[in-house]
């Protein structure tokens, strides 16, 4: 990494989110890719799509990737050294339109089927991680790592830059048909800055990292080409589980991925 640690800190503190940083060579790259692949012959896409939930309890392959040194080195310049992984999930972002039809327009917490008809693109609302994670005393941090190309076309995460510094927002049912959280909320409109808007394009390889409180959406797959990441959730150890109702986890998945845990708030949380 050669953007210097301090600096960082001071443009994720400010923006709430980091992009196209670097982690995994051509190698890595294609060996997690057909590791993939061999995951959607096993399973279908309408199951890898979303269900490959803390698959990396099963898989040493998909462990690795959470505690990929290059990814490791920027979420503990952001934390600290002392970190657990809170949880992991792919999310494939399939064509969803055929060749010669494509027109209008996931990410947290998707449902792969959704109820939605053939005739209303999937899409990911507006909304905040932390509305949906029982986590209090410390910060989420997510990455998205990208195994294919993350563009504007098939539906690439966008942003509200600073908008972590708001607090959390209230959230309403949506409106709009198509959206795929998983409670069907989102921020309403007007209270989201849509004209500061920034995409996050990624390159197959590449990660963003995005605070739990940031301000973010993502639109449907308008191409024949699939968005496939994996979504990796982490804490500082201090960090400790809520018991809310409107915030219902469990976690059944957490490994410490760097560092001492001297606090040990998750051991009992499952």
């Amino acid at each position: 990494m050669t953007t210097s640690t301090a600096k960082l800190q001071e443009i994720y503190n400010e923006q709430g989110f980091l992009s196209g940083l670097p982690v995994l060579d051509e190698m890595e790259l294609r060996e997690a890719r057909y590791a993939f692949s061999e995951l959607e012959k096993e399973f279908g896409e309408n199951y890898t799509q979303y269900s490959l939930h803390n698959v990396h309890l099963q898989y040493p392959w998909v462990m690795g990737l959470t505690k990929h040194p290059q990814v490791l080195e920027v979420v503990k310049a952001i934390l600290g050294p002392d970190v657990i992984l809170l949880d992991s999930r792919f999310i494939c972002k399939y064509p969803t339109l055929k060749p010669g039809n494509v027109q209008g327009s996931e990410e947290e917490e998707t449902k792969p089927d959704g109820g939605i008809g053939e005739d209303v693109l999937p899409y990911v609302a507006w909304h905040q991680d932390m509305r949906y994670w029982g986590v209090a005393g410390g910060p989420v941090l997510s990455v998205w790592l990208a195994l294919d190309d993350s563009l504007k076309e098939n539906g690439a995460l966008q942003v509200i830059p600073g908008s972590h510094c708001s607090g959390m927002l209230p959230h309403r049912q949506a409106i709009r048909p198509g959206n795929m959280l998983s409670v069907n909320q989102e921020i309403p409109e007007e209270l989201v800055q849509v004209e500061e808007t920034v995409f996050c394009p990624l390159l197959a390889g590449q990660m963003s990292i995005h605070d739990g409180f940031l301000v973010h959406a993502s639109d449907a797959n308008t191409s024949q080409k699939r968005r496939c990441g994996f979504v990796i959730r982490y804490v500082p150890t201090c960090a400790y589980p809520i018991q809310d109702p409107n915030r219902p986890r469990k976690f059944h998945a957490t490994v410490l991925a760097c560092g001492t845990d001297k606090f040990d708030h998750f051991s009992n949380s499952d």
